[in-house]
């Protein structure tokens, strides 16, 4: 069969599942409410406005103080403008701490996604157990970091603990997996993709149980390759689900302070120092609110900016 066919089998059913679509979509129609239902809307909606807006409003502003004054917890100082921020942007250690976030991010999204989809994709098969399995898998996210992490310290923090141990027995040596400053900055990657993937499961298993298994049967009639449906059918339609939780994960990386903190506390000689954790240095140990507090708003900016650019790929993701 033509690679010409098949695609326009695919495309025949990813349409039959589309809103609007020739294989029984419903037409969406928009309802235009009235101009008294609207202001009753608004008189509705006024008191939880309000409430968000003071809520989340006067800690902005006064961080916002913070961050162009030079004094500490229990004083406000002397405004600096932005001296702080640009204290803060020519700091070696703020950019060595922003590498690290950088990987842990990508790591952290990435690597959780891979693995959520493949276990999800495995959970949708017919295995044995699956229901217990499932909750297994959930575990990591479900214990609490101080759990896990002290898990983990078991596990690899000395040389004596038990994987250090099953190294040396097989004569690879004995890493110092929290001791050396780059294996310490892979493991906090692999522990955050530990204790994260399971959040990735739920949302695309949530995802895939909303595809009818029918558009694979009928991709399969048009002589589709299961790479094809995977690549053509699968990962459309669960574009939206994974775009929302790429933003979500990267939100949860980037302000992880648990997870770093617990495991190395930013050490060996800052190889794990995120900007979260920079940022509680200055704020907590050196009393300097003021770089502390500019650290978080770079921080914010910086994940609204990412936060934006996947969001208009959540509008523009669409079963065609």
């Amino acid at each position: 069969m033509s690679t010409t066919t098949t695609q326009s089998g695919l495309a025949r059913a990813r349409r039959g599942l589309a809103p609007g679509g020739s294989g029984g979509g419903s037409v969406n129609r928009k309802s235009k409410l009235s101009g008294q239902t609207k202001r009753t809307f608004f008189w509705l909606l006024l008191p939880s406005i309000v409430l968000l807006i003071l809520i989340n409003g006067y800690p902005l502003i006064y961080a916002g103080v913070q961050a162009t004054h030079d004094g500490s917890l229990i004083d406000t100082g002397n405004f600096v403008g932005v001296d702080n921020f640009a204290t803060v942007l020519s700091s070696p250690a703020f950019w060595k701490a922003a590498q690290f976030t950088l990987w842990f991010t990508i790591v952290g999204v990435f690597g959780s996604w891979l693995v959520g989809l493949g276990l999800a994709l495995l959970l949708r098969t017919k295995i044995p157990a699956g229901g217990t399995f499932k909750v297994l898998l959930l575990l990591p996210w479900v214990v609490p970091i101080v759990v896990s992490s002290t898990a983990w310290n078991w596990l690899v923090a000395t040389p004596d603990s038990l994987i250090p141990s099953i190294f040396r027995n097989l004569g690879l040596g004995t890493p110092l997996f929290l001791a050396d400053p780059h294996l310490a900055a892979v493991m906090v990657m692999v522990f955050k993709v530990w204790v994260s993937f399971p959040f990735m499961m739920m949302m695309i298993s949530a995802a895939l149980a909303s595809v009818d298994t029918t558009v694979y049967e009928a991709a399969s009639m048009d002589g589709a390759s299961k790479w094809q449906q995977f690549t053509q059918i699968t990962l459309p339609m669960i574009a939206r689900s994974t775009y929302i939780s790429w933003i979500l994960m990267t939100i949860f990386c980037v302000n992880d302070f648990p997870t770093i903190y617990l495991l190395t506390g930013g050490g060996p000689v800052d190889a794990t120092t995120s900007l979260v954790v920079l940022a509680y240095r200055s704020v907590f140990q050196d009393f300097q609110t003021g770089p502390g507090v500019a650290i978080a708003f770079l921080m914010t900016l910086t994940l609204v900016v990412v936060s934006v650019f996947l969001y208009r790929q959540i509008r523009k993701s669409s079963v065609e």
